[in-house]
């Protein structure tokens, strides 16, 4: 995905509102972005005073369009089908820091929408009213048809801190490793052999690295074993990342994924922190009322 020219903030009266609308400001103003607000709730007197309220804090050189949409039904589909109208590139949104068990079987708005938006989604977990600073951005490079477009928007958001680390995390699959070896392995030869499918990983890497502009960036390729989703996880947490990347997921999932989670599922039970989920679809754009 190019640099996004149109975001949406998927926006609620909520104690969060004026802190997601900050960040979303600061976005749309780094991208040079329109900034498209989607409430899903009745268009009152009372509630255009509180939208006034909330816009009341100033936008400097991003003047954001408010889109009403009337409550009821899903209103993970309302807000998607504004965003698919609308030719939305970026949406951004509030998730939960951690979800229940009844939540993740239930389903939360913000799940749906990262299971059925056809653009890419930023889910925003604690803001904080600060403009976004991506210091520590990791990218996840497995399971997603999307993964040089997350490599290369990780390193466009990166370019605007110099001093920002990207590192690009990728899975050693313990099965192709287990193929390699034989029962009369050594120790010394299995680590041979560990390492050799290591360093087959990081050029694969590298060489997805090639294809994308990334200079002045600080890069770092990781390697992991065991559970991807995971291991992800836990490296962010340890490298106190402010942005993990990931490649959209498949649209469904059957019974079968949903007792055995991807690693998208299982990361956004348990954000470690913004999470930006990267599907760079081409749009076609359609008028539409906003009354």
């Amino acid at each position: 995905m190019i640099r996004p020219k149109k975001i949406a903030l998927a926006i609620a009266f909520s104690p969060t509102a004026p802190a997601m609308l900050r960040a979303a400001r600061g976005l749309a103003a780094r991208f040079g972005a329109t900034l498209l607000l989607v409430h899903i709730g009745e268009r009152t007197a009372e509630a255009e005073s509180r939208m006034e309220t909330l816009l009341a804090d100033g936008f400097g050189s991003v003047t954001p369009e408010v889109v009403w949409r009337p409550a009821g039904g899903d209103p993970a589909s309302r807000i998607l089908d504004v965003v698919q109208a609308e030719g939305v590139d970026l949406l951004v949104a509030g998730a939960l820091k951690k979800e229940n068990l009844i939540q993740y079987y239930l389903g939360t708005v913000a799940r749906r929408i990262m299971r059925k938006a056809d653009c890419s989604v930023l889910f925003l977990n604690q803001p904080t009213g600060e403009e976004l600073e991506f210091n520590h951005i990791v990218v996840n490079a497995e399971d997603s048809p999307y993964v040089r477009e997350a490599i290369r928007l990780a390193c466009q958001i990166g370019e605007f801190n110099p001093q920002s680390w990207v590192h690009i995390v990728k899975e050693l699959k313990m099965y192709g490793l287990t193929m390699a070896v034989s029962d009369q392995c050594t120790a010394e030869e299995y680590e041979k052999i560990r390492q050799r499918l290591v360093q087959e990983e990081i050029h694969r890497v590298e060489q997805m690295l090639e294809k994308v502009r990334h200079p002045g960036l600080r890069i770092n390729i990781k390697v992991v074993t065991g559970k991807s989703g995971f291991e992800l996880s836990q490296f962010a947490q340890r490298k106190e990342a402010d942005l993990l990347v990931l490649g959209a997921p498949g649209r469904r999932f059957r019974l079968f994924d949903r007792v055995f989670p991807h690693d998208q599922e299982y990361i956004f039970a348990d954000m470690p922190c913004h999470l930006l989920v990267v599907h760079p679809k081409v749009h076609t754009k359609t008028t539409t009322s906003h009354g």
